[in-house]
């Protein structure tokens, strides 16, 4: 008998090996070994050649260098190359030495166990699926409106506090997350997040955990799917290109599972030859007479992405989820790697300052109000970490990863990527004028909606380097297509805007400036769309496992009638106030939509008290610091922001403040005040901020009962040196899948005796 022990749990796992007696039948059959040795990975690790310290010497110096320029250089223009050289020699250093260091230091996977996706496949929603497409699919999922939108907003507080946060913050802070959620629940059976904290904190912190993951999730989702019915209405060619990747992903999910089981560079070539044929298709179908065919109103597509978030989150996750996102990818990465290429050949000047005349304001500035702490932070709200995330990386991808060192690559790595987009939005915003990035990003009330008044409005800010004229804006306007850009707010058109800005630089000229910007526009519904349907599958398992609590048999996520029921009962209220708000300007999910940015981050909050709790338990309190560290930052950011919300006497910045103002006004009888013009829209600006109030209260109390509860389980634990770990036994894996992109040496040695002698791997999943 071949013994592998589990080093965590002291379990011992038993596979069949030669003349264990009798003949081996198919699921007993010899196998190689389903992981490379621990030892021998180390080695191979360890192993530092001329060649490779040369290597690793020089991505270090291009990196500080790149520094240097964005944080010291003063009295001169940065090029924004500096952004693209910074970012990417600091991911590749933390992927390299610091994911390395939690991976054989705090979790210590062991390949020769068995995942979820392995010992509970049911071709539904555990089902193993190949790294690179695990990773597509991770990518898409959490990659949504956050690290486009936030980073231009918070482009005016200048460049170098969002490089900073978005970069510093993702090593230490939202790549950890994501890493460790999507460990511990793969470790779990795929448990969503809701369920590990019952486990974890108990019957108080876990109900909190409960009703604040749900209640959050469905805000997510709804702010998510507006800002894609937003992008998407009246634009014939977004619809077109966005529709047709759903015919060609269930082409890609069949072809993978019937046609040619694991040939993914195969299926990969034809997808992305389909998705760049349907992005020009749809420039045609703008262009003639079908273009109303495929125009609709916004109504109309609140309804479509509702009915698609059903089918998406009920239909076998190989079939269409896991394909679509894993083509979305191929767009997503494209798009922001062909930025980056632009930014190096085109090397654009950055028009703003790196620290602009609102970061020093207590007040803030026009596009978002309140001081640089804690505003900032909670205002770029996926660039450097991620509540939504933890959900993905509790609820579909560990239910799909093949083997447990893949969990670095898809977790760590997944969110390294999210942030160089977040750093090149943040590019784009910081490339493109500063009158006009103000005059796009204000609202109305201070614009005044013409290029006239908002000229005159932006030259008052008293802004270094300023002018702007009317003929400016409009013949910017004219450039993309657009009757107008003022007062364009949200961040996504202002995105366009500069990412068309340098890739017509790059290719096209001004000539193509038009084209780009509405490619842009496109890119950016596709790209959230792929967070709503991800999201609401997430969505349902959480909803399972909370009704299983009561009715056990929610708990089976292969019993399709709990799948329906919990697809209905979700997409039935995030798609409500996502219609609500749709039809309603001052309604629906505009009412919760500024609770988006703390939210988000008070779920990142409870993720990493779970974290902390289930690190404690398993006795490595020595490495317990990588988890305290992001979870006493984001606690204070995200309590300082709340309080702010609730407390400040500012109207700009409180809900409360402009709650009573407006309340006052009515009673005073004044028919119109700030952005409301009318007597009910004042009413509805009363009873938004109430709402917004309430359940900024309600979202704080339940965050501080989830690290409470997470901080007495973790001094308990520490206490007694650990408890027995709440992970399912241990299982013998029979599959082998490399850890990473890239094979390593042993990993390709291993691979090829796997070919050899039991043949290319044929996953159910048709990944």
């Amino acid at each position: 008998m071949l013994l592998v022990t589990d080093r965590e749990r002291g379990v011992t796992m038993t596979t069949t090996s030669p003349g264990a007696g009798g003949t081996a039948g198919p699921d007993q059959q010899e196998l190689p070994p389903a992981g490379v040795d621990d030892e021998v990975l180390d080695e191979q690790r360890r192993r530092w050649t001329p060649l490779r310290i040369a290597t690793w010497t020089a991505i270090a110096l291009l990196g500080g260098l790149g520094w240097v320029m964005l944080a010291l250089i003063r009295g001169e223009t940065v090029n924004a190359i500096w952004f693209v050289f910074a970012a990417v020699c600091t991911y590749l250093i933390a992927y390299r030495f610091y994911s390395t260091y939690i991976e054989r230091k705090l979790l210590r996977p062991d390949d020769r166990r068995a995942t979820p996706a392995e010992y509970a496949e049911n071709g539904q929603d555990f089902v193993p699926t190949d790294r690179r497409v695990l990773y597509g699919h991770h990518f898409a999922a959490i990659a949504g409106a956050g690290p486009l939108v936030g980073p231009v907003l918070a482009a005016q507080m200048g460049y170098l506090p969002g490089t900073i946060w978005i970069v510093v913050g993702v090593v230490l802070a939202g790549a950890v997350q994501d890493y460790l959620v999507l460990f511990f629940s793969m470790r779990r059976g795929g448990r969503s997040l809701a369920a590990m904290a019952r486990d974890e904190l108990g019957r108080v912190g876990g109900a909190a955990a409960v009703v604040a993951t749900l209640a959050i999730m469905i805000i997510l989702i709804a702010v998510l799917a507006l800002v894609v019915v937003q992008a998407l209405g009246e634009s014939p060619w977004g619809v077109f290109s966005v529709a047709m990747t759903v015919p060609i992903a269930l082409f890609m999910g069949f072809y993978l599972r019937y046609l040619r089981p694991g040939k993914v560079g195969e299926v990969s070539a034809i997808g992305v030859a389909l998705l760049l044929l349907a992005i020009v298709a749809g420039g045609w179908v703008a262009e003639s007479g079908l273009a109303e065919w495929f125009t609709f109103d916004r109504t109309t597509l609140a309804w479509g992405v509702v009915i698609y978030g059903v089918v998406a989150a009920v239909l076998p996750v190989w079939m269409l989820l896991a394909p679509r996102d894993y083509l979305s990818t191929f767009m997503k990465i494209g798009t922001i790697v062909l930025l980056a290429v632009a930014v190096i050949v085109v090397r654009p000047d950055v028009m703003a300052p790196a620290w602009s005349e609102f970061a020093g304001d207590p007040a803030g500035g026009p596009v978002v109000p309140g001081p640089l702490f804690p505003f900032l932070f909670v205002t770029i709200a996926c660039g450097a970490l991620s509540g939504f995330h933890a959900l993905i990386s509790s609820g579909t991808t560990p239910k799909l990863v093949e083997k447990e060192r893949q969990t670095r690559f898809i977790g760590y790595g997944g969110m390294l990527m999210e942030s160089f987009v977040a750093i090149m939005a943040l590019v784009a915003a910081v490339s493109i004028d500063r009158g006009i990035y103000f005059a796009m990003n204000a609202p109305t009330a201070a614009t005044g909606g013409t290029v006239e008044t908002a000229a005159l409005w932006v030259n008052s800010l008293g802004l270094a380097g300023v002018n702007i004229t009317p003929d400016v804006l409009a013949g910017t306007a004219q450039a993309v297509g657009e009757q107008s850009i003022v007062s364009r707010t949200g961040g996504a058109p202002t995105l366009a805007l500069g990412l068309a800005n340098i890739l017509a630089q790059f290719f096209g000229g001004a000539a193509l400036m038009s084209f780009w910007y509405h490619f842009a526009i496109m890119f950016e519904a596709l790209f959230i769309l792929t967070a709503v349907d991800a999201g609401t599958r997430v969505a349902r398992f959480m909803l399972q496992d909370a009704v299983g609590t009561v009715v056990p048999k929610f708990r089976d996520m292969s019993w399709r009638p709990g799948v329906w029921i919990g697809t209905l009962v979700m997409c039935g209220a995030w798609g409500g106030i996502l219609i609500m708000g749709v039809t309603d300007p001052l309604g629906g999910i505009n009412t919760l939509f500024p609770l988006f940015g703390i939210a988000n981050q008070l779920l990142a909050a409870i993720a990493l008290a779970v974290c902390l709790a289930i690190v404690a338990r398993r006795g490595t309190v020595r490495y317990l610091w990588i988890v305290l560290v992001p979870l006493v930052a984001v606690a204070v950011i995200t309590v300082t922001a709340s309080l702010y919300k609730i407390f400040s006497p500012t109207p700009g910045v409180g809900y409360w403040a402009q709650h009573f103002a407006y309340r006052d006004a009515i009673a005073q009888g004044r028919t119109s005040m700030g952005a409301a013009k009318t007597p009910e829209q004042m009413e509805a600006v009363v009873r938004n901020t109430f709402i917004q109030g309430t359940l900024s209260i309600v979202f704080l109390v339940l965050t501080l009962v989830v690290i409470t509860a997470a901080a007495l389980a973790a001094l308990r634990s520490v206490r007694a040196g650990g408890f027995p770990s709440a992970e399912r036994e241990a299982v013998p894996s029979r599959i082998y899948a490399p850890s990473g992109l890239v094979p390593q040496a042993a990993e390709k040695e291993l691979e090829k005796r796997w070919l050899a002698e039991v043949g290319a791997p044929s996953r159910t999943g048709g990944h």
